[in-house]
């Protein structure tokens, strides 16, 4: 484990701060790093205040676990998301109470504004209802990700990718601030979406977005 120790204690740091940041609530979500033989995850069912980074369990990508606790019920869709996706090193995923309240309506969230860019493209979809912890969540997951750094997933929360643990914990709090002002304007109207090329010029100007 001495090898992982400092990714394991950052595992742990960025789980916690779901809490602190108010995107995550008791014992719901995880949190987990890509490594060389597959990933660390959080544990299943352990509180993040009594989580250690000794309780963070290694999983590598047949889904065979090491370590002293069972990895979180989640794990297919980040192993899932992992092999299909170079680009993650790191994946957030929150019961966050804004982005579960917009997917308990079945509803991903449009181009309202134009910060959706952050996310990677012109919407943040919403990934069908399959059971927690199943292969069929997984797969639902991963496609809802298809050139995209979050998404929701119906009835259940939301999960949000990245080059860093930092990096993906930024963007979940993002894509709520997001379902939150977005969840706010429903209830005077349907906002007004922005068109394809608006966005289009958005997302160009993405690409060199923070970059030096």
């Amino acid at each position: 484990m001495n090898d992982t120790r400092a990714l394991r204690a950052s595992i742990v740091d960025t789980a916690r701060g779901m809490s602190a940041l108010g995107i995550n609530r008791g014992k719901s979500g995880n949190v987990s790093a890509r490594i060389d033989t597959g990933f660390l995850i959080t544990p299943s069912g352990l509180a993040y205040a009594a989580t250690m980074p000794a309780d963070i369990v290694a999983v590598d990508l047949d889904g065979n676990a090491t370590g002293r606790r069972t990895p979180s019920s989640e794990w297919r869709f980040h192993r899932d998301i992992y092999a299909a996706r170079s680009d993650v090193a790191a994946i957030v995923h929150a019961h966050a109470t804004f982005a579960t309240t917009l997917a308990c309506l079945d509803r991903g969230i449009p181009a309202f504004h134009y910060m959706i860019a952050i996310a990677g493209g012109s919407d943040i979809r919403c990934a069908p209802y399959a059971t927690f912890g199943t292969q069929a969540l997984s797969d639902h997951a991963v496609r809802a990700l298809d050139e995209r750094r979050a998404c929701l997933l119906s009835h259940h929360g939301m999960i949000a990718v990245g080059p860093s643990l930092a990096a993906a914990l930024e963007l979940a709090v993002e894509v709520e601030t997001l379902a939150e002002m977005y969840w706010r304007a429903l209830a005077i109207g349907e906002p007004a979406v922005l068109g394809a090329d608006a966005m289009a010029a958005v997302l160009a100007r993405f690409a060199t977005y923070g970059k030096p």
